[in-house]
């Protein structure tokens, strides 16, 4: 277990570059089985010194500080404390907002510099990619202007002001709170602040801790305490069973295995338990499927509904170790977007919650204080996950409630030699990642491209990675070979500062926006890019896009031929079924050129 040094494929880098790409990802998926990115132990320290003393040390301390609720040391007098509560959210959504928390760093491929999120936001001239710039006054365009800046400084400028605050007296609360106005005003700085750019919204997690502001700034007024630790176990619940929910589909078991390979700390022969038959056989095993759909859904699903509605305190205090571990657990494995301080915080909140606001003790569902709250909680809260594994093309995958569920939109970027280096003039902080790792991290060209392709690998080990291969075969054809494949999640990091596997960030709107500033030739820059599942339905659908031309083609695929096929394909591209080509663009249906 080096701690400076990274594990590598036991290839030369440079034969490895002269192999034939499939072959390439079968080589890296399956040293990705067992050692994961291979990163040093060195870089898994740094996350866990950030998250130990900057997160959690630096959050309790603010907390408790200035709260009149003892010092940081005094648990026990702090645990069970509102106020805390709060002021851990609005510190959380700090850290994620500036950019330190998920997606930091060189496991979210910044590599150097390892910060994105301010050094991006804080940039006029950036891009930003409104979510409905056609529909919504005042948000049109995609370059951030200074309004853009001040106002998003202003929403990190709130959420330290209500964490820094001292505690609230308000009338019929027996606990002091944040002021709820200092609650309600981030809450309005993040909303504006996402209009203008969907990425910032993302990035604060706003559909997870939006809910928690508004209904602690309706404290007091509408909600009476009871009502308000009632709506905050409504929210959390519904993050959980919206998550199990998404999970119960062919895609999950794809994902438990490459996620427990690049745990820092798990045992290769555990690792290679994940998979049925190494080298040969990289399909989830047994073992894969009971750690996802036993351990993963089943509990996901079932623990937080026996914590919504259980008065029996032995069974709920069971419950709430039971997802206190389930989050830890998955803190340890570094999942790739690193979603660490999320992952500790909501083990936090279900002590705070649930063990310190017990359901027997007048906390439960059926003690809210007017009957139509009930209804009116759990419609507003469920409304974008049903729509949006209904119709996921309107709505991120993330207020769909279906994190690291594996049914993502996912893109692949294709470029042809020297094309890639043009992303370089785009007006951003970071370098594309192979320069970061050549110039800035003194790698070796032939190191930096096969830890790059490393990322593909990761992809194919996905469904959704095996039908965006298929569909570039398809698609370049005998050029297959020669262009420069880049996962996209990653150049997306690169370009606007932040993704967290989310396709909407770097769909056409994305590509678009490069194009008008660089302006790439025809076949320069192709993008093969996938929606999520419908719940409903068996396909995805897929569109090529050429930066220069637009979208070229549109088909789907069936879900179960991805999930039945190796990472490397070796049975070939998966069946597709294309659905339209454009009659001038396409390379089968452009006329041939005319010579003299």
């Amino acid at each position: 277990m080096p701690f400076l040094t990274p594990d590598v494929p036991p290839v030369e880098p440079a034969e490895f570059l002269t192999r034939p790409r499939q072959e390439r990802i079968r080589v890296l998926a399956t040293f990705w089985s067992e050692y994961g990115f291979g990163t040093p132990k060195m870089v898994h320290t740094i996350y866990i010194v950030k998250l130990l003393v900057l997160y959690i040390g630096g959050g309790v301390a603010l907390a408790t500080l200035t709260s009149d609720v003892g010092g940081p040391f005094d648990v026990a007098q702090w645990w069970d404390q509102p106020i805390v509560y709060q002021k851990l959210v609005l510190w959380t959504v700090f850290v994620e907002l500036f950019g330190i928390g998920g997606t930091w760093g060189p496991l979210a491929a910044h590599f150097k510099p390892m910060t994105g999120g301010i050094s991006y936001w804080a940039r006029p001239g950036t891009i930003r990619l409104p979510p409905w710039p056609g529909k919504v006054p005042f948000t049109a365009g995609d370059n951030r202007s200074p309004f853009d800046v001040l106002l998003y400084v202003a929403c990190l400028g709130s959420l330290l002001l209500g964490a820094f605050s001292g505690g609230s007296a308000i009338d019929g609360i027996p606990f002091a709170m944040v002021d709820p106005v200092l609650m309600l005003v981030p809450a309005v700085l993040l909303v504006l602040c996402g209009l203008r750019d969907k990425t910032l919204f993302l990035a604060a997690r706003g559909e997870q801790y939006l809910p928690i502001l508004l209904v602690s700034s309706a404290v007091g007024t509408i909600l009476t305490f009871t009502d308000f630790i009632v709506a905050a176990k409504l929210i959390i619940v519904l993050v959980w069973v919206g998550a199990a929910i998404s999970k119960m589909n062919a895609h999950f078991e794809n994902v438990v295995p490459p996620m427990v390979s690049n745990a820092p700390f798990t045992p290769r022969a555990l690792k290679r338990a994940h998979y049925r038959s190494l080298p040969d056989d990289l399909k989830p095993s047994r073992l894969a499927w009971f750690m996802a759909h036993v351990l993963g859904t089943t509990a996901e699903l079932v623990v937080p509904l026996v914590l919504l509605f259980s008065t029996s305190w032995p069974i709920t205090l069971l419950a709430v170790g039971s997802m206190v571990l389930f989050h830890l657990f998955i803190t340890q494995t570094f999942p790739l977007a690193v979603p660490l301080e999320w992952n500790i915080l909501f083990a936090y909140i279900s002590v705070f919650l649930f063990a310190g606001h017990f359901a027997g003790d007048g906390y439960g569902i059926g003690d809210l204080s007017e009957p139509w709250m009930l209804p009116v909680l759990v419609a507003a809260l469920v409304f974008f996950p049903v729509l949006g594994n209904l119709r996921p093309d309107l709505v991120s995958f993330l207020p769909s409630m279906r994190q690291y569920a594996g049914n993502w939109a996912s893109a692949t970027w294709a470029f042809k030699p020297g094309a890639e280096a043009k992303l370089n003039q785009l007006r951003k902080p970071a370098k594309n990642q192979i320069d970061q790792l050549i110039d800035g991290m003194g790698y070796d060209p032939d190191v930096a491209e096969m830890t790059m392709q490393m990322t593909l690998s990761w992809r194919a080990m996905h469904s959704q990675g095996r039908g965006l291969f298929s569909v570039l075969q398809n698609y370049l054809g005998d050029e297959y070979e020669t262009y420069s494949l880049r996962e996209a999640e990653f150049c997306c990091n690169a370009v606007i500062g932040w993704n967290f596997g989310d396709g909407h960030l770097h769909d056409d709107q994305l590509i678009e926006a490069i194009q008008r500033r660089i302006g790439f030739a025809p076949g320069e820059f192709v993008v093969v890019w996938v929606e999520s599942q419908p719940i409903h339905k068996p396909t995805q659908a897929y569109f090529v896009m050429d930066a220069a031309l637009g979208i070229v083609e549109r088909g789907t695929w069936l879900v179960r031929d991805c999930v039945d096929a190796q990472p490397w394909l070796p049975d070939g591209p998966v069946p597709t079924t294309v659905t339209w080509r454009h009659p001038q663009y396409h390379p089968e249906l452009r006329a041939p050129e005319v010579t003299a």
